[in-house]
């Protein structure tokens, strides 16, 4: 490799980490937004004239985008064709990217529906429902890091990339929480959704087929897993909890 190359390979490895951090800072902004977008989904207007049947089928189409992009590109198959265009070390990075986009094209055009399910007006009751929706992302946070947060979110690759070092993924491990439920992240999401002082229809809407996808989710997901890693998986399997931290017979 003459110098020309050499420096144009360097560039490119730049240009790859750099890709990376504006992706996890591009996350970071979205996932702070995602946040204020539940804790004030009971309090946004309905958006007046438009039908119901309308605003139903807006939002459920912005869920189905938002599922099918985390549930195909996080899948193996996807990945090995994904990588033939986009440089592995990009790769997780890219899945990040498109995650935020989904998630932000859907809290920009999400249509509220009108309707009250339920209001706590006990100040003990909504203390306690608002503090369970912070345990639920902090549950989240907490989970990213203790499984190794930059390796999920793409830098830990392009880091490698850059410096030459060769990438070892943190593997199967089962710190903290994960002795107990198999999937605290999604735990997480589940009780900061469905924990609302106040819940309208539309609030509703977008608990329930949160939770309905992630109950899809979680078997592909582990199917990938089972997969990778064998007896190592089904014993966890048939040891810890999905969702739930109750011990399993």
């Amino acid at each position: 490799m003459n110098g020309a190359d050499a420096r144009d390979y360097l560039m490119k490895r730049y240009l790859i980490f750099t890709y990376s951090l504006v992706c996890y800072a591009t996350f970071l902004g979205t996932f702070l937004y995602a946040i204020w977008f539940v804790l004030k989904m009971d309090a946004m207007p309905s958006a007046l004239g438009a039908p119901l049947g309308k605003r139903l089928v807006v939002d459920a189409a912005l869920l189905m985008v938002f599922a099918l992009q985390h549930s195909i590109m996080a899948r193996q198959w996807f990945k090995r064709a994904w990588t033939r265009i986009v440089p592995g070390a990009a790769e997780r990075s890219t899945y990040v990217l498109c995650a935020n986009l989904a998630l932000l094209l859907l809290i920009h055009y999400w249509q509220p529906l009108p309707g009250l399910v339920w209001k706590v007006e006990n100040r003990i009751g909504v203390v306690l429902l608002q503090g369970l929706a912070l345990l639920g992302w902090l549950i989240v946070v907490i989970s990213t890091f203790l499984i190794d947060h930059f390796e999920l979110f793409g830098v830990k690759q392009a880091w490698c990339n850059l410096t030459g070092a060769k990438f070892r993924s943190a593997g199967f491990t089962t710190p903290g929480p994960y002795k107990f439920v198999r999937h605290p992240l999604y735990a997480g999401f589940i009780i900061a959704f469905w924990s609302a002082p106040t819940m309208t229809a539309g609030h509703l809407f977008f608990a329930v087929m949160t939770t309905v996808y992630i109950l899809v989710a979680i078997p592909l997901e582990e199917r990938d897993l089972t997969a990778i890693l064998g007896e190592q998986y089904r014993g966890y399997q048939r040891s810890v909890s999905m969702l739930t931290p109750f011990p399993r017979k």
